[in-house]
């Protein structure tokens, strides 16, 4: 049997705007690959090593995640457990405008521009013939 809508609705009311403040056991994570069932790879700002998290109850079947996604994890949720698992996902991005302009967003995870600076050492090739075979010592 599917879920209510007002369920739904309710999930992505609570995820469509960030929070005021973060508390000091919450950061903010890039999304790398999904792992398994409810399971994804992780990458924090100031960690080189990936973290396992898992997606909860509430955001199962309702909210997808996609690589290169952010999310917000709990790391201290499963300190007491002894497992693999490394946090839990407190909150997905979806509006993430809103989001990067938050005082405590990483700036190591600034938006990158999609076209690549041009440095003014290249020279263009644009609109140009390619070069031709005249200079292999023709006599």
């Amino acid at each position: 049997m599917a879920r209510p809508k007002r369920n739904l609705l309710a999930t992505a009311q609570a995820t469509s705007s960030p929070p005021a403040s973060l508390d000091d056991n919450h950061a903010i994570a890039c999304v790398q690959k999904a792992e398994g069932k409810n399971l994804y790879l992780v990458k924090l700002s100031k960690r080189r090593d990936p973290l396992l998290v898992e997606m909860p109850a509430r955001f199962r079947s309702q909210i997808w995640v996609k690589p290169g996604g952010y999310v917000l994890i709990d790391t201290a949720a499963f300190l007491d457990r002894d497992n693999k698992l490394d946090g839990e996902i407190v909150n997905v991005v979806r509006e993430e405008k809103e989001w990067r302009k938050q005082s405590y967003w990483p700036p190591e995870f600034a938006k990158k521009s999609t076209y690549p600076e041009y440095s003014d050492d290249e020279e263009s090739t644009v609109g140009k013939m390619p070069p031709s075979d005249d200079s292999d010592g023709q006599e």
